[in-house]
């Protein structure tokens, strides 16, 4: 089997935060927004990401959702061309109202790893976790 494409469907609360939040990080809109459906379109392959009003997805799903405050559901990862880049993701991210799991300028430690990684994790207004990155060594 070889699909064609993939894209990513996750349940939001509030479709017209979400369309602000993603949309002030810079990420392009796929198609027109609804009252049920916004998406986005993610990096340079453009990966799709679908934030359906939870109870639409809920019903597609035939079941119900994760509970992101007990546990998470998947985690994305995005990459930055550059130090100044990812520090600037970090900043815009907070700005746009989303949650950081680790702060730079407290813990220096947990940015840079061993294999010269500046990593964080952060996540939307929702509780959508992504792991943003950059490579030192590249």
């Amino acid at each position: 089997m070889k699909p064609k494409h993939i894209w990513a469907n996750v349940g939001v609360e509030n479709i017209a935060r979400t369309k602000e939040f993603y949309s002030r990080l810079g990420f392009t809109l796929n198609g027109n927004p609804t009252e049920e459906l916004v998406s986005f379109l993610f990096g340079d392959d453009q990966f799709v990401i679908h934030f359906f009003e939870k109870e639409k997805l809920k019903t597609s799903l035939e079941g119900e959702l994760s509970d992101l405050k007990q546990g998470n559901e998947i985690m994305f990862t995005l990459s930055a061309e550059s130090k100044d880049e990812f520090e600037e993701w970090v900043m815009e991210v907070e700005k746009a109202g989303g949650t950081i799991f680790f702060d730079s300028k407290k813990d220096r430690k947990k940015f840079y790893d061993e294999n010269g990684y500046h990593v964080c994790v952060f996540a939307d207004p929702d509780g959508h976790k992504f792991n943003l990155f950059y490579n030192a060594n590249r």
